[in-house]
């Protein structure tokens, strides 16, 4: 779990990346949530654009990508939002503050 601190210095590392995924009008399935998976295990931090053509309520979207991919909630801004999972491995790891 991470606190304030930590999400406010997730939150200024994740203004200068470009989602790396989109969800679209067919949601999220179990490719998406795999694809995240590896995206999250190599760059830790990640943000998802929901597309204008998903209907689905995004706050449920959210909690469903959260739930299945075991990662913490850092922003939801608009139709991106922005997750954290910390690597297994040690080497190249985000290093939070205290």
């Amino acid at each position: 779990m991470i606190n304030a601190k930590q999400r406010a210095f997730l939150k200024s590392i994740s203004h200068s990346i470009e989602p790396i995924m989109n969800i679209g009008k067919f949601g999220v399935n179990d490719e998406t949530i795999r694809q995240l998976d590896l995206a999250l295990e190599k760059r830790e931090i990640v943000k998802i654009k929901i597309l204008n053509n998903n209907l689905d309520d995004h706050d449920e979207i959210i909690d469903f990508v959260l739930r299945k991919s075991r990662a913490e909630f850092v922003s939801h801004i608009g139709n991106k939002f922005v997750i954290y999972r910390q690597k297994r491995k040690k080497e190249n790891r985000i290093e939070l503050p205290v």
